[in-house]
């Protein structure tokens, strides 16, 4: 199924996570869409270490901001 999908993927995990690293990149490479595997260094699945989740926001940020269909991105800026 993940073969089909047509958006923009970006896939986020911890870097300390490694069961969901390797679920992930098995994930990436069965995609053919556009798509981003980001590893967030020394976080856990919860991304509660301090600085983690502001990791994980500005990735999604610039990935919403790159790929964001109807020029939405700088919408409310």
């Amino acid at each position: 199924m993940l073969a089909a999908v047509t958006s923009p993927t970006l896939l986020i995990v911890g870097g300390r996570d490694t069961e969901v690293i390797a679920l992930n990149r098995a994930a990436y490479d069965c995609l053919r869409c556009t798509k981003e595997l980001k590893i967030v260094p020394g976080a856990t699945h919860l991304f509660e270490e301090p600085g983690a989740l502001e990791q994980v926001a500005r990735h999604a940020v610039h990935w919403f901001a790159q790929h964001a269909s109807g020029g939405a991105a700088g919408a409310g800026a």
